[in-house]
């Protein structure tokens, strides 16, 4: 089977630090975050060197957290030509917020981000995909504050996330938003996650690129893609107080991470989620 070069893909990142993600919320606290050495500047800026190399523009859903400490560094995202989006403000999961909560925290962002940039923000990820069955009503809120589209669904079974029997492809909600959901690809009556992150990092390249390369020519959509600037990080901090579990998740193959997505970025043809899915303001 040869690659679909044809098609053209989103690349997404969303800028977070280590000590911000969901596998650690337990033996991290928000008012604790503070205690710990940011490294998502130097990790973000060693995207943009990658990106920059492969002539390759990606969407950013940046943490609210992050972009009133680094400002810069989210213009200097903008001022390269990559899309800049929401990831909310406090890397909480939107399962865990009542209504008021989750506006509260999203406008806070989508605010600041504006502000930064001058222009409109557009996109929206909720962390750990976290809208689903039990919160509908988020893309209320999401199409009220002016987002044009989410991406913040997976459908699939994971003990953190997952709406498995949602639709796979962007489609228009009736809060008039549009959703992106996380690819799966269908084999042996499941649906296998393919979208990045922790997956990429555990499955061989090899594995990835035949995944994506029968998606492309199954589905005939196009495929996006996610990983975080903390993947390119094998010297982070160990938490070693975690779970082995989370350990596992967090941690298999940081090593590994920059030289497949140098391969993924060259083998495959991608741009930002407002071009791929032609969402306009």
């Amino acid at each position: 089977m040869k690659d679909v070069q044809t098609c053209l893909n989103a690349m997404t990142v969303d800028v977070e630090d280590f000590f911000h993600v969901s596998a650690f919320d337990k033996i991290i606290k928000p008012q604790d975050w503070d205690q710990y050495q940011p490294r998502v500047d130097g990790n973000t800026r060693r995207l943009l060197d990658i990106f920059s190399r492969h002539g390759v523009k990606s969407t950013f859903f940046v943490l609210g957290w992050v972009a009133e400490r680094y400002p810069e560094l989210i213009k200097e995202i903008h001022a390269q030509g990559h899309e800049i989006a929401s990831h909310g403000y406090a890397h909480r999961r939107a399962t865990e917020q009542d209504r008021q909560t989750f506006l509260a925290d999203v406008r806070r962002s989508k605010n600041h981000l504006e502000d930064l940039l001058g222009e409109a923000v557009i996109g929206y990820r909720a962390p750990s995909f976290s809208i689903g069955y039990s919160n509908e009503w988020a893309f209320e809120v999401l199409a009220e504050l002016g987002f044009s589209y989410s991406s913040s669904t997976y459908p699939v079974k994971h003990d953190l996330y997952g709406t498995p029997d949602w639709p796979r492809f962007a489609y228009q909600r009736a809060e008039q938003i549009m959703e992106i959901p996380i690819p799966t690809l269908k084999m042996m009556g499941r649906q296998i996650p393919i979208g990045g992150g922790g997956y990429f990092r555990l499955y061989p390249y090899a594995l990835t690129h035949y995944l994506v390369n029968k998606y492309l020519d199954k589905e005939k959509q196009p495929y996006s893609f996610y990983f975080h600037p903390w993947e390119i990080d094998a010297d982070q901090p160990r938490l070693n107080n975690a779970s082995a579990k989370s350990r596992f998740r967090h941690y298999v193959n940081l090593q590994h991470t920059e030289s497949k997505l140098d391969r993924l970025l060259q083998d495959f043809r991608w741009s930002t989620m407002k071009d791929v899915y032609g969402v306009n303001v």
